[in-house]
């Protein structure tokens, strides 16, 4: 079934959005209050044509938006290295100085700047817990290997429970 311009502008929307009703509204549909508008708008969510477009075009943008596995793990890596660079506003206070008939004259300006440095200690040791958790490297386990048969013996007798 062929879309209307009405419909892929609702799908656009609410994919931008989120909100069905707003979407309804905002894609140029009349509706003659809100309880009209969020019927129609889910009725629009059930059609099959416009529910199959919202969900191509949200894994088209699944693709293009979300990191993936690799680059959180490549940037996890360059914290926990403290490659990752931070920038921070710092205020510096200078001074020049110079004689004007034969006094000191100073004059003091602040000046702030914005300088590069090292992801904290603190964001590096937890980049390194998290991937530790992700390559389950502080999970206690132990195999057993057992070779031969294994028997179980019934020792508990049989009591009266009196």
């Amino acid at each position: 079934m062929k879309l209307t311009e009405k419909q892929k502008r609702f799908a656009d929307y609410y994919i931008e959005t989120g909100n069905a009703t707003q979407s309804y509204i905002d894609a140029g549909y009349k509706a003659t209050s809100r309880q009209v508008a969020e019927a129609n708008a889910r009725k629009l969510l059930a059609n099959y044509s416009v529910k199959k477009l919202i969900d191509e075009r949200m894994a088209e943008k699944e693709d293009e938006q979300i990191a993936k596995q690799d680059e959180v793990l490549r940037y996890l890596t360059k914290v926990m290295r403290r490659e990752e660079k931070e920038h921070q506003v710092v205020t510096l206070r200078r001074s020049r100085s110079w004689y004007e008939d034969g006094k000191k004259q100073t004059v003091e300006e602040e000046v702030s700047e914005i300088v590069e440095i090292p992801s904290k200690l603190s964001d590096a040791n937890k980049a390194a817990e998290l991937l530790g958790k992700r390559y389950a490297m502080w999970t206690d386990k132990q195999t057993v290997d057992v070779q031969g048969a294994v028997t179980f013996v019934d020792d508990i007798g049989e009591e009266d429970e009196t």
